[in-house]
């Protein structure tokens, strides 16, 4: 029996967009079409990592990226390589040869903007013409435009990082979200009877705006519940240098340290700032999850 071919999307998908949606929505269709199975090739680090010699703060980690792709457009197969000065210096077709045979394409997909190869020179137009020479498929998608701008993942970087999570809910089409090990704490948290869940922002990874968020909390097993979370470096508490993604779980008491979380940033509540004492930070903190309840529109249990 013959292997299935892919139909596979090109790209980096950081943020997984609303732009990268449309390429994935055609690999799917795609993938149906040659009676194959839909998939997705990216990069472990930025291309620009290495080809301008600067480092680009990413939306999502690599396994977030995966997760996304995943639970939206449901697409498991996600082939990573990694981004090096050889894949960098590469001639594009010797790229697009070596990736057809490896990975048993029969489909490609990849956005007008796309470019690979030695010094770019593999453009999205040139691969459509390479791909008709060796009767493989290839559609070009076009730009996605939102509020009058091209969606882009430097753009939703810079909604993150001024703590706009609607406007960027909006042109992500989902929630941004972050994953970690959830972590010991100092446990101030369940001394002042509001214990929380304790992770950090992936090496990597954009910082969000410091401050108070109205979130959604999933964690290992399938509970869900929201949560108002702090992203900062806790001033009251701490020495102020290390960051931090501080949760307080609304309705939820339980132990979690050393289980996985996943946090779903909906609205910004408040800068991060520091308080008189342990007694004021408590008070803001309720004040906090009152305004997340209402934000939600969820009632405290009785």
């Amino acid at each position: 029996m013959a292997e299935l071919k892919r139909a596979i999307a090109l790209g980096f998908f950081d943020g997984v967009h609303i732009g990268h949606a449309e390429l994935l929505k055609k690999a799917n269709e795609r993938a149906k079409e040659i009676n194959g199975y839909p998939s997705v090739l990216s990069f472990d680090i930025h291309p620009d990592t290495l080809v301008f010699n600067r480092e680009v703060p990413l939306i999502n980690s690599v396994e977030d990226r995966k997760k996304i792709i995943d639970r939206y457009f449901g697409i498991e197969d996600v082939v990573l390589i990694h981004f090096d000065r050889e894949v960098m210096q590469m001639p594009w077709k010797n790229f697009i040869d070596d990736i057809i045979e490896r990975l048993n394409i029969g489909w490609i997909v990849v956005g007008y903007d796309f470019c690979f190869g030695y010094h770019g020179e593999g453009t999205a137009e040139r691969l459509k013409a390479y791909c008709e020479t060796l009767a493989i498929g290839c559609d070009i998608i076009q730009p996605v435009m939102l509020d009058g701008r091209t969606v882009s993942s430097t753009y939703i970087r810079e909604l993150i990082s001024e703590g706009k999570m609607r406007d960027a809910k909006r042109f992500l089409g989902h929630p941004h979200i972050l994953s970690d090990v959830v972590r010991t704490g100092y446990h101030l948290g369940t001394k002042i009877g509001m214990p929380t869940i304790n992770m950090l922002i992936p090496k990597g990874v954009e910082n969000m705006k410091f401050g108070v968020y109205a979130t959604k909390v999933y964690l290992e097993g399938g509970k869900s519940g929201y949560a108002v979370t702090n992203v900062g470096v806790r001033p009251t508490v701490s020495n102020g240098k290390n960051v931090s993604v501080e949760s307080h779980l609304l309705d939820f008491s339980g132990d979690l340290y050393g289980t996985q979380a996943e946090v779903e940033f909906y609205a910004f509540i408040r800068p991060e700032k520091r308080f008189a004492d342990i007694e004021e930070l408590k008070a803001q903190i309720t004040e906090d999850a009152k305004m997340a309840r209402e934000f939600f529109k969820i009632s405290e249990e009785v």
